[in-house]
């Protein structure tokens, strides 16, 4: 006889739990870090056009938006399928531009204003005559640096 006594199959053992708050903790925290917010919802149509002559902007922080295009299908109903302009998260007319530009251009320091380039992203869609009173205003608000758009990811055709 033997003093020591085989153990029989047990089976395997169980899988340890104790680190699995960590591991939940710390996935929450990576995503929570990584994650960019959209700082504008859209309220238009914005398909934008192809280009094949770009140029990559490297500040974003530097760059006016102003979006033009049909209002979004949810948005139809209520402000009805006439391109429209939008700046930052509310429809906007024509008038309203200058007023935009110009508080823009306060809230950044008064060293970058000089270097504030206004983006157009116009839906392909767009009547030409909205695209060309938009610029008007921003010619009447000093805002010469205009940029647009295209579909080539952020690349755009900057227009001094």
């Amino acid at each position: 006889m033997s003093k020591f006594k085989k153990k029989g199959e047990g089976g395997t053992p169980a899988i340890s739990t104790a680190s699995l708050p960590d591991i939940v903790f710390m996935l929450l925290f990576f995503f929570m870090v990584v994650t960019v917010m959209r700082d504008n919802s859209l309220k238009v149509q914005n398909i934008l056009p192809f280009a094949d002559q770009v140029e990559k902007l490297d500040k974003k922080n530097l760059i006016m938006y102003i979006y033009a295009g049909k209002p979004s299908p949810r948005y139809q109903e209520t402000f009805g399928t006439e391109a429209r302009i939008q700046l930052n998260d509310k429809y906007a007319s024509i008038s309203d531009v200058q007023q935009f530009i110009k508080e823009e251009r306060l809230s950044k320091r008064e060293e970058l204003r000089d270097k504030l380039t206004t983006a157009l992203k116009v839906d392909k869609e767009t009547n030409m005559g909205l695209v060309s009173d938009i610029k008007q205003e921003l010619r009447k608000a000093e805002a010469l640096k205009i940029n647009y758009t295209t579909k080539q990811g952020e690349a755009s055709l900057n227009l001094e």
